[in-house]
């Protein structure tokens, strides 16, 4: 009597993601999605969040890699009334919520499955636990540019690099922060 022949042994794919899903894959968000997503975050930034308002800040750019707003200036944000010189405290806070939202744009970037709504509801723990600002020259200026780039973005932690510019295009000050995003 004759044994049947064993069937093969399966091969392990040694390049597999043991984590990886098993479900199909889903699609990224639509630009229809995308652009409801940028109106809420413009939304939250421009008009819900108070402190923003006060600072007159609007958002020019929500592109990972490029994202600006601009402030102008106003007697409000004055700190030195006899030169005219924009608060220190305006620049610590702008450059503070220019970090918030590069981690914010970043985090959309890293979700791009999720519905606006979803990568909304992943803020809602985020905060600042580290802000160093380095203020280089006077805050002059009919107008202010900030700037914001992730440097890193943990599971837990995240990074960022902020530059404030006046309208000349002149360099006032850096900043760099660290959030925590979960």
């Amino acid at each position: 009597m004759t044994t049947p022949a064993a069937a093969p042994a399966p091969q392990l794919d040694t390049n597999a993601n043991p984590a990886a899903p098993t479900t199909p894959a889903l699609s990224p968000r639509t630009p229809q999605e995308q652009a409801r997503f940028e109106a809420a975050l413009i939304e939250l930034f421009e008009h819900k969040i108070a402190f923003n308002q006060v600072l007159g800040l609007k958002i020019l750019s929500l592109q990972p890699g490029d994202v600006r707003a601009r402030i102008a200036m106003k007697p409000d944000l004055i700190g030195s009334y006899t030169h005219g010189r924009l608060h220190g405290g305006v620049i610590s806070s702008v450059l503070d919520a220019m970090g918030g939202l590069a981690i914010m744009v970043g985090i959309a970037q890293r979700h791009p499955h999720d519905n606006a709504l979803q990568v909304m509801s992943r803020f809602a723990k985020m905060g600042t636990i580290d802000l160093r600002i380095d203020f280089l020259r006077q805050g002059i200026g009919q107008h202010f540019v900030a700037s914001a780039e992730v440097t890193r973005l943990g599971g837990r932690v995240a990074s960022t690099q902020m530059h404030f510019v006046n309208d000349e295009g002149t360099l006032i000050a850096t900043g760099a922060a660290s959030f925590i995003v979960s």
